[in-house]
């Protein structure tokens, strides 16, 4: 049983929410520390050291595998710890973990620090969802996030070019070091979230005195996989973001290897159109966030997976045939803008969802569950993409990559229709019997 803490929900604008501003102020500081992180990464290993497309490969099997390992007990955790603790403490260990990159000298360094930075992630990332739960009236949960994401593709475009500066003109240390003191503001400003937020729910069962009445970790995380399976919709998503995920890293986590295809390419190259495809991000999430995509999540999904799909193959053409220079750099600027507004309509419409039907005592759980299944497609995929490209090159996987996800952008549109009537009827068995029980 659930008792709600007896807050009456506010209709106010939502950056009158103080809570909420002040986490999403947090997220603004990490994520441009972030970027400088991954941009003076990319720049350091891929170009600088000269990486072998597996070595590359294991950069970003590094970030993602503890999130396939540990997602479904730090969302547990999430759960039932206090999420506010939970994220300072992520932010100051990771402060430590990011500075210690300047002074790696080889790759095995690099891949020891990035999977301690990992662990650090996979605890923040699930406490940051069920906190916005906490925070953020249902009523208002879709602009939140359409706001959240703003966030994330505004510093995306303000990351990498200002990395692309301090490189130029401080060296590679000075984003690392840039990365690590964003991590300690972030922690400061999380200092004033409230520790028990105003939509968060009590639960009877933390509170039970004979130990038999609590559950284990075992059907504590299997009730989050119990929750998306009951929904057709959101199950739908799940694989669908899967998907897509495995069949797109196998070409995007190869995108330092397709420029390299360039003659005369420069590092500026890659950070423009990682700051473009951030625009692409943002003008899909005010467009989403408008048009309320929460509420019709597939539509978007498969859409903006056709889109990604597409983008995709179009870049490898562009590479492949297209001659060197301004012309080649505003196509593949262009591509990466709507590559970025494909992958805008596949994630925010789905984020939205996620928080929107889960209910906020289950949300670290089921997003930490989500974000294991993803990371497996995020390791995955890139394993496949350094097989793919050592074995036939870059513009081949961007091809095969493109293609199957524009077929599963489609496939998704076509199937619609049905996976709606049947998430409906699924509701309405639920609600009867709710009625019955009550």
């Amino acid at each position: 049983m659930r008792k709600s803490h007896g807050y009456e929900e506010k209709t106010g604008k939502l950056t009158a929410n103080k809570p909420f501003m002040l986490l999403i102020s947090a997220q603004l500081v990490s994520n441009v520390g972030d970027w400088l992180h991954v941009l003076a990464l990319l720049t350091m290993v891929g170009l600088k050291w000269q990486a072998t497309p597996w070595e590359i490969t294991a950069v970003s099997l590094c970030m993602a595998v503890p999130m396939l390992l540990g997602g479904p007990f730090a969302g547990y955790l999430s759960d039932k710890m206090d999420r506010k603790a939970i994220m300072i403490g992520s932010d100051l260990v990771r402060a430590g973990i990011v500075v210690c990159l300047v002074f790696a000298g080889s790759l095995w360094q690099v891949y020891i620090l990035l999977l301690a930075k990992g662990v650090l992630d996979v605890l923040f990332s699930p406490a940051k969802s069920g906190k916005l739960k906490e925070l953020v009236p249902p009523g208002q949960m879709d602009q939140a996030v359409a706001i959240s994401a703003s966030i994330e593709q505004i510093t995306k475009i303000v990351g990498p070019a200002l990395g692309g500066l301090l490189v130029a003109a401080f060296g590679i240390a000075a984003c690392y070091v840039i990365d690590s003191a964003s991590y300690l503001v972030s922690a400061v400003i999380l200092l004033g979230l409230p520790r028990v937020g105003m939509f968060k729910t009590e639960r009877a069962s933390d509170n039970a005195e004979n130990p038999q009445e609590r559950k284990s970790f075992r059907s504590e995380a299997g009730a989050g996989l119990r929750l998306i399976a009951s929904m057709p919709v959101v199950l739908s998503g799940v694989v669908m973001i899967v998907a897509v995920l495995l069949v797109l890293q196998i070409a995007d986590s190869q995108t330092i290897t397709l420029f390299r295809e360039i003659p005369g390419v420069s590092g500026d190259l890659l950070g423009w159109c990682v700051a473009a495809s951030g625009f692409g991000t943002l003008l899909s999430a005010v467009t989403a966030g408008r048009l309320g995509s929460g509420k019709r999540p597939l539509v978007f999904m498969g859409a903006g997976t056709f889109l990604m799909g597409s983008v995709f193959t179009l870049a490898a053409l562009v590479t492949a045939y297209a001659q060197a220079g301004l012309w080649m750099n505003i196509a593949l600027f262009m591509s990466f803008v709507l590559a970025g507004a494909g992958a805008g309509f596949v994630m925010i419409p789905f984020n939205s969802m996620l928080q929107n039907r889960t209910p906020e005592a289950y949300t670290g759980r089921v997003f930490g569950i989500v974000g294991s299944l993803t990371s497996a497609a995020v390791i995955l995929g890139p394993v496949a993409g350094g097989a793919l490209v050592t074995a036939s090159g870059p513009i081949p996987a961007f091809i095969v990559s493109g293609v199957l996800a524009a077929l599963l952008g489609a496939g998704l549109l076509v199937l619609r229709t049905g996976i709606e009537n049947r998430d409906a009827a699924a509701a309405r068995t639920l609600a009867e019997r709710a009625a019955e029980l009550s």
